[in-house]
């Protein structure tokens, strides 16, 4: 069985792909894809894997955009950090989903109700499937975040928040006041709750809103470093390997 992985971090690529080395099932990867626009290339210059393995967010967009501009014939998983609550009611028999972190045995269970069955086409169950659970997602974005401030809590809304950093296995929020605060999400977390028109993961470290971006400079290498307003913080720096995605999301 051939398998394709669309997905945008490389620490869940890897984890992965690991499994899948460890599955009952035998599971060879064809390609890594990171973005939608990578996967509809992909698929106009090669013939479909036997299965797919889809992140929903991804860095430029939500992966059903795919969906969009391709016929898909191959079974889809997806690998999600959303509740499995937001999920459960689309499962249909060409399509699954496998919560992150994953796990062997979920993999194995996943991939065993596809071997040897024939499969509809995912295309025609977008209208009342696929569309249906992209609203849901569209609409289910973080308004706010609760922090703790000693013995007292406060609810930050997202539209004022600036970016969220990740520093020694802790997770901190910054607001337009420039005050931040300890959340107890990670990084991951997090992405999965915002908005991608209004927030993007430039690095591992940091995911910034673009409202609060104030200049961009670009360095040798073409790297890009970012200038928030009326932040301190000097090392903002856009991942090498984001660079592109980050333009595009810039122009949307």
């Amino acid at each position: 069985m051939n398998a394709l992985i669309v997905e945008d971090e490389k620490p869940a690529t890897e984890r992965l792909i690991k499994l899948l080395h460890e599955s009952e099932h035998e599971v060879s990867v064809l390609h890594v894809c990171d973005s939608v626009s990578q996967t509809v290339a992909w698929f106009k210059r090669n013939l479909p894997p036997d299965i797919m393995f889809l992140d929903i967010q991804l860095a430029d967009g939500l992966s059903f955009e795919i969906f969009k501009h391709l016929y898909i014939p191959c079974p889809v998983i997806f690998t999600t950090a959303f509740e499995e609550y937001a999920i459960r009611a689309f499962k249909i028999n060409s399509i699954d989903y496998l919560l992150k972190p994953l796990g062997l045995e979920e993999l194995n269970f996943a991939i065993g109700k596809f071997k040897g069955q024939t499969q509809d086409p995912i295309n025609s169950l977008l209208s009342n499937k696929v569309e249906a659970l992209m609203q849901m997602l569209r609409h289910q974005y973080k308004s706010r975040f609760v922090v703790n401030m000693g013995p007292r809590i406060k609810s930050i809304e997202t539209a004022h928040i600036k970016y969220f950093n990740s520093l020694e296995k802790s997770t901190f929020l910054f607001d337009d006041s420039g005050k931040s605060y300890d959340i107890n999400y990670s990084l991951d977390q997090v992405e999965t709750q915002l908005d991608p028109k209004q927030f993007f993961r430039i690095s591992r470290k940091y995911i910034v809103n673009i409202e609060a971006i104030q200049d961009i400079h670009t360095y040798s290498n073409s790297r890009l470093k970012l200038i928030i307003k009326g932040s301190s913080e000097e090392d903002i720096m856009v991942s090498r390997r984001k660079i592109n995605d980050f333009k595009t999301w810039l122009e949307k």
